[in-house]
């Protein structure tokens, strides 16, 4: 019996990383946030200056990365804070577009698939990653909503931020992700689509969970 692995994909500040969090804990799986190592590659982008495609899916290929429980290290350079910044948000939106830089991470993400399973977050987890995942979520919210958790997560995190620029770039994000030829930002046929605006994050776990077992006592996974 393959590993089993919950996706969750959707569009940035949708969610779905709080969720995928406390999706694996309940179940004491993995979790896999694919964002942060965009994000990556995104912040070698910036600290030096490269933007063609073959550099940075080398760099994408041979970054020295860990992922610890409370924090990303980069070439043991701790850049937990550094990767949150919209500067990086949004160059990891443009990354993401470079067919040899998701080429480079797909056997990293891969590599996640780990015993007892996997909940792993991101924009094509279920259509391109894990194809076969036992679950596949598609997570969404409205561009106000998710705006307004993006800018109090800034805020939180004493960034600052501008709410209406927030609200901006989404949408250019949005637009570019689901725009892009190499694995847009869409739901998997088979995937279950969640709209979390008026739920709270235990409401839309709770769901996600059930589905989960739901799936798994109909011997599907």
């Amino acid at each position: 019996m393959s590993v089993p692995v919950i996706a969750i994909d959707g569009p940035s500040a949708s969610g779905k990383g709080t969720i995928a969090r406390r999706v694996a804990d309940a179940l004491g799986f993995h979790y896999l946030e694919s964002g942060a190592l965009y994000r990556l590659v995104a912040l070698a982008s910036l600290r030096r200056g490269v933007r063609d495609e073959i550099t940075l899916s080398k760099i994408a290929a041979d970054m020295e990365v860990s992922f610890l429980k409370d924090k990303v290290l980069l070439e043991k350079d701790d850049v937990s804070d550094a990767i949150r910044t919209e500067a990086c948000s949004n160059r990891a939106s443009e990354v993401a577009k470079l067919a040899l830089v998701r080429q480079a991470l797909l056997k990293r993400q891969r590599a996640f698939r780990q015993p007892p399973g996997l909940v792993a977050d991101g924009r094509d987890m279920g259509t391109v990653v894990f194809p076969d995942a036992t679950l596949k979520v598609f997570l969404t919210a409205s561009p106000e909503v998710r705006a307004e958790r993006r800018y109090k997560q800034l805020i939180d995190k004493g960034i600052h931020a501008n709410l209406r620029a927030l609200s901006r770039d989404l949408e250019e994000r949005d637009a570019r992700d689901a725009s892009r030829v190499v694995a847009p930002l869409v739901p998997a046929p088979d995937s279950q689509v969640l709209d979390s605006t008026a739920l709270s994050v235990e409401q839309v776990g709770e769901q996600i969970l059930n589905l989960y077992r739901q799936r798994v006592l109909g011997g599907r996974s």
